[in-house]
C-alpha cells in the first residue's frame, strides 16, 4: 500500500530524457500504486488544450493507461500549467484538484498544493500570480489565436527569467509562518508541496504540536517522488 506524490517534471520537448522518465515510472513504480498525485509544473508552459503538441497527446495516453489500469491519478496545477483545463483532464483520465487539498492516507491527515503561495515574500510573484488567474483574463487569452498566445507565453517565460535572476534564493522560498498559516487553517501536520526545487522533509511546529512539511524536488537530472504508506513517509530520489 502506497501513495505517490511527484511534482515540477517540466515535461517539454526540448527535454526528452525526463519525459522518458516520467512515461517509465508511469509503466512501472506507477502501477504499484494506490494513486498518483502531481502537484503542479507537469510541464514547463500550457498554453491552452488545444495546443497540438504530440508531448501532450503522448503524455495524455500514458496517465490514461495509468489510470486505466486502475492507479487514480490527481493533479493540482503549478505556476507553469495553470491553465491546463478539461479537456486534458478527460483525455489523460486525471481529476483536477483545488489548490489546497487535504487527504487522509492511512490515517494521517496530509495538505497537498504546489507551494508557490507559500512563497509570500515574493510579492511581485504574487502579485503576477493574482492578475494571471483571474478567470476573464484566462478566457480571454484562451480565446487568442494559438500563435498569438505561443508569442505571449514566450514574452512571459523570459520575463519571468530575467525577474527570477535578480531576487535572491530565500524571497523565492516559501515563509516560514505562511506554512504554520496554512497547516493550522487546515488542522493539519504533514505538508507535502513542490515549486521550490529545494527537495528535503522540515521539522516544525503547527497547531502546538510537531509537524512536518515535505518538499518533492524537480525532476532535473533524476527523479523525486514522495511515497506514503500506513508506516512511514519517504522522500526518494531514483534514476530515469
Amino acid at each position: 500500500m502506497a501513495t505517490l506524490f511527484i511534482a515540477d517534471l517540466h515535461l517539454s520537448t526540448e527535454e526528452p530524457a525526463i519525459t522518458a522518465g516520467f512515461l517509465r515510472f508511469l509503466a512501472a513504480e506507477g502501477r504499484e500504486a494506490d494513486a498518483l498525485y502531481i502537484l503542479g509544473d507537469l510541464f514547463e508552459a500550457w498554453i491552452g488544450d488545444d495546443d497540438p503538441v504530440p508531448l501532450h497527446r503522448n503524455i495524455a495516453t500514458a496517465i490514461k493507461s495509468l489510470v486505466d489500469s486502475g492507479v487514480p491519478c490527481y493533479f493540482i496545477h503549478g505556476n507553469r500549467d495553470f491553465l491546463l483545463g478539461k479537456r486534458f483532464a478527460r483525455e489523460s483520465g486525471m481529476v483536477l484538484l483545488a489548490e489546497e487539498e487535504v487527504l487522509n492516507l492511512y490515517g494521517r491527515k496530509v495538505l497537498i498544493m504546489h507551494g508557490d503561495t507559500l512563497c509570500t515574500d515574493d510579492t511581485g510573484y504574487l502579485a503576477f500570480r493574482a492578475k494571471v488567474h483571474q478567470p476573464w483574463l484566462q478566457k480571454l487569452f484562451l480565446a487568442l489565436p494559438l500563435f498569438v498566445r505561443q508569442k505571449i507565453a514566450a514574452k512571459m517565460r523570459a520575463n519571468s527569467k530575467a525577474a527570477n535572476s535578480t531576487k535572491s534564493l530565500e524571497i523565492m522560498d516559501v515563509n516560514p509562518q505562511a506554512v504554520v498559516n496554512v497547516m493550522e487553517k487546515h488542522r493539519v501536520q504533514w505538508l507535502i508541496h513542490g515549486h521550490t526545487h529545494r527537495p528535503a522533509v522540515h521539522a516544525l511546529t503547527a497547531n502546538e504540536e510537531p509537524a512536518f512539511r515535505v518538499v518533492l524536488g524537480a525532476w532535473h537530472n533524476e527523479g523525486s517522488l514522495v511515497r506514503v504508506t500506513p508506516d512511514d513517509v519517504q522522500l526518494i530520489y531514483f534514476p530515469f
